[in-house]
């Protein structure tokens, strides 16, 4: 009887035991919410609200060159980056039948004067004869018709003969302004034809010291921007640094490209080095909004939550700039809400906020239950099955 009281109470002990570890176990692997998420605490800061768009940088004046004339060019001046001032010549047509039709007008000139001059001392001739009455009135009305004729033959003969030399001397093209070649779309010997259309030979950048971008914003951002405005812009010549310049214009052109409608914003900057060049790709940012010394989350704050928490519908996603949207029943409901996750202890609630403007990385926050020192959760370190997360920060 004893034998069977010990057997069962070592029994009891056994089964308490390996209760007490399983529990023990368990406590020690289930992670806190410190070791399952990522977590930051709530701290007031700056906010500078921008927005972006693409553009191209260009010379501020670029004048494309071009030819009145057809011809072959026979000769050329300058090549690209070179500085020319303002009359220089940059190439030569050939010359020789613009040379040749000068030469012709010339003799026409000539020629029409000779008769002039017979048409004028005829007309003098018969005028004295007249006088004295040995010829009729008829005969000194036709020397004076045939001296009228060839002044009005000798005027067009000049104009035809200035025209000739202005084309001869279309044949030297000469730089309009002073600047920098900054292309040349011709070569020795090529053939150039000015027909309807003034072909383009050389491109001139005046100066390069002041540049300008041509950006297109989309019209969600336009009504932000006012002409003024100071502008930050990154190229990838110089991925390091920041640029600055303003707003100059918005064009009120508006440009639609697959049902997106966008303004072409011009932006002035001054470029001393020189060491950007047109053409280049220039990523711009404007500040629309500034605040400081204000409460902030992180937008994945906003963005987290929890597994098994319930899902957000396409109507509960914030819209920008503090617009209303419906849900789904057709209410109206507060786009600038969110929706956030703090740890309080062992546990993680929901806490709600409204949401003032952002920079893309952290929201102000301008209602609501979230305080300065929460602890609001920004990710997971660990998954739903307690493996480490490939998004999270590594444990090691």
């Amino acid at each position: 009887m004893k034998a069977i009281v010990s057997k069962s109470l070592l029994t009891v002990i056994i089964v308490g035991i390996a209760a007490g570890g399983g529990y023990w176990y368990y406590r020690s692997s289930v992670p806190t919410p410190e070791q399952r998420y990522r977590i930051q605490t709530i701290e007031k800061g700056d906010l500078v609200q921008t927005v972006s768009a693409n553009g191209t940088l260009n010379p501020v004046v670029l004048v494309s060159v071009g030819t009145q004339v057809s011809g072959t060019v026979t000769k050329l001046y300058v090549d690209f980056n070179d500085k020319v001032k303002k009359d220089q010549p940059l190439l030569e047509l050939d010359r020789s039948l613009f040379a040749a039709q000068v030469r012709q007008s010339v003799a026409t000139v000539n020629n029409i004067q000779t008769t002039l001059d017979l048409a004028r001392a005829s007309e003098a001739r018969l005028q004295a004869l007249f006088e004295q009455e040995y010829v009729s009135r008829q005969e000194l009305d036709q020397a004076i018709q045939a001296r009228k004729s060839a002044e009005a033959q000798l005027a067009q003969a000049k104009a035809a003969a200035d025209k000739d030399q202005v084309n001869l001397n279309y044949t030297i093209i000469r730089s309009p302004v002073s600047g920098i070649v900054v292309d040349r779309v011709v070569d020795l010997g090529q053939t150039v034809a000015a027909s309807l259309q003034t072909p383009t030979l050389i491109k001139i950048a005046q100066d390069l010291s002041e540049m300008r971008i041509d950006s297109s914003f989309a019209e969600a951002d336009i009504g932000r921007i006012k002409e003024g405005q100071p502008v930050r812009f990154t190229v990838d010549a110089f991925p390091n640094r920041s640029f600055t310049g303003e707003v100059q214009q918005i064009r009120l052109n508006s440009t639609v490209t697959q049902n997106v409608v966008t303004y072409n914003v011009r932006v002035s900057l001054q470029n001393p080095e020189q060491i950007l060049l047109p053409g280049m790709t220039a990523y711009v940012s404007i500040a629309v909004d500034r605040r400081d010394d204000v409460t902030m989350v992180p937008n994945s704050a906003l963005r987290f939550k929890p597994a098994g928490a319930e899902e957000k519908t396409a109507a509960d996603d914030p819209a920008p700039n503090g617009e209303t949207r419906r849900d789904g029943k057709g209410k109206k409901r507060e786009a600038n809400s969110g929706t956030v996750y703090i740890v309080d202890g062992k546990t993680i609630k929901p806490v709600s906020v409204q949401i003032g403007i952002t920079d893309n990385r952290n929201s102000e926050i301008v209602g609501g239950d979230l305080k300065l020192g929460d602890k609001v959760i920004v990710g997971e370190n660990f998954a739903a099955n307690g493996k480490p997360s490939s998004v999270g920060v590594r444990l090691f």
